[in-house]
C-alpha cells in the first residue's frame, strides 16, 4: 500500500536557503531515508544527504525531523500520519555544508582533546586482568554509534556558540567517564572531566540520553556520576585528605 507524502525539506548551503515542498511516493516499511533517495531519483538530484549503512550502525544520516534530532535510517514512516507534512533539516548545532550535510568536524577536534586509555606502566598487553562488573559498568558507552545527535541536541552548545571552546559535549564527557570507571586506567580523569572539558556546564537535563538511537543512558550512568566524583574530590573533606595524602603520581 502507497500514499503521496506531502515533505518539507532544507534546501541550501552556507550562504542561506530555504524549505521546499515536495510530494513524495510513500510505500509500507519504509524509513525516511528511502524517502529522500525516492526525492533525489525523481526530483531532486543534487540533494545531498550524508548516509552509508542504512542499518543505524554508522550514524552518518544524523538529521532533524519535525524538529527532532533523529536518524533518518531508523525513523520509520509508519510512525506519522499518511495526512501529515513531514519536515526535514539538517543538524541545527553543526555549520551548514549543503542541504541536510553538517560540519561535524567539531566532534572530531573534541575527540582528540580526551587522552587516551593509560593503563599501568608494569603491565604489558596481554596481562590486563578486571572483574566483570567493571567491564559491565562502562561497557554500555561502548555502544555508541558516533552519529552526535547527543551533541546536536545539548543546548549548552546548541544555543551557545560561545561555549563550544570549553565544552566538550556529552559524547565526550561520556568518554571520560568510560576511562575514568576503567580500574586499569591511571590518568586523573575526574580534574580533566571539570577542567578541560566542561563538565560543570552540563546542568543534566537529559536531552542528549532522550535523543540516542542506542538507548545510552548517558546522563544517568556517565555525566551524573563524574559530577558526584568531581563533587567528592572538592568538597568532601575526608576525600579531600586522602587525596592530599596518597595522591596520584
Amino acid at each position: 500500500m502507497s500514499y503521496q507524502g506531502k515533505f518539507r525539506v532544507w534546501r541550501g548551503d552556507d550562504s542561506g536557503g530555504a524549505l521546499e515542498d515536495f510530494t513524495v511516493e510513500v510505500n509500507e516499511g519504509e524509513v525516511v531515508l528511502d524517502i529522500i533517495h525516492r526525492l533525489q531519483a525523481t526530483q531532486a538530484p543534487d540533494l545531498a544527504v550524508r548516509w552509508n549503512c542504512k542499518a543505524g550502525k554508522c550514524g552518518s544520516c544524523s538529521a532533524e525531523i519535525n524538529g527532532r534530532p533523529r536518524l533518518l535510517c531508523m525513523t520509520r514512516m509508519s510512525i506519522f500520519e499518511e495526512s501529515e507534512t513531514i519536515t526535514v533539516t539538517p543538524m541545527r548545532t553543526f555549520p551548514i555544508i549543503r542541504d541536510l550535510v553538517t560540519d561535524v568536524s567539531f566532534n572530531y577536534t573534541k575527540a582528540r582533546e580526551v587522552p587516551s586509555f593509560a593503563p599501568p606502566k608494569d603491565l604489558a598487553p596481554g596481562e590486563y586482568r578486571m572483574q566483570q562488573v567493571d567491564v559491565e559498568r562502562s561497557q554500555e558507552f561502548r555502544k555508541c554509534i558516533e552519529c552526535f545527535l547527543c551533541q546536536n541536541t545539548c543546548h549548552v552548545v546548541r544555543d551557545h556558540e560561545e561555549n563550544k571552546e570549553a565544552f566538550s559535549g556529552p559524547r565526550f564527557l561520556m568518554r571520560v567517564a568510560e576511562l575514568e570507571m576503567h580500574p586499569l586506567d591511571t590518568a586523573d580523569r575526574v580534574d580533566q572531566a571539570q577542567e578541560e572539558h566542561g563538565l560543570g556546564l552540563c546542568n543534566i537535563t537529559k536531552c542528549c540520553s532522550e535523543v540516542c538511537p542506542e538507548h545510552i543512558h548517558i546522563t544517568d550512568n556517565a555525566l551524573i556520576p563524574m559530577k558526584e566524583r568531581v563533587a567528592d574530590r572538592k568538597y568532601d573533606p575526608i576525600v579531600w585528605l586522602g587525596n592530599k595524602l596518597f595522591k596520584r603520581s
